[in-house]
């Protein structure tokens, strides 16, 4: 995988195995990232899986979701049926036919459940 270019790549990953890259900041853990945004002054974008999501879901405040009408074979890992509770659409895009994107920004603080 490479990293996205013209921008800095901050990584989350456990691996050690991972070959240093240019523009690419390699951390071990949430706090780490939480304490670098502060010196980055700009917006992070947050992307990965369940155990990302889970890691970082009371910090974010909006969400650019991709619809995709489409059952994977073998799928086992999902986003949470509430993942947008405290969210609300701001604008919506149809990149395609059958494919859209929608915009959604955090209307309340996350519940102490998903705290």
């Amino acid at each position: 995988k490479k990293p996205l270019k013209e921008r800095l790549n901050i990584v989350l990953s456990r691996s050690s195995e991972i070959e240093p890259q240019e523009s690419v900041i390699m951390l071990r853990d949430r706090l780490s990232v939480l304490s670098l945004r502060a010196y980055l002054g700009c917006d992070l974008f947050i992307i990965g899986g369940e155990q990302v999501f889970r890691a970082f879901q009371n910090e974010i405040e909006s969400w650019i979701v991709t619809e995709v009408p489409l059952e994977v074979e073998g799928a086992d890992t999902f986003m949470p049926k509430d993942f947008l509770q405290g969210f609300s659409p701001v604008d919506s895009l149809a990149l395609e036919e059958n494919l859209r994107v929608t915009f959604y920004e955090r209307t309340s603080k996350p519940s102490p459940a998903h705290i």
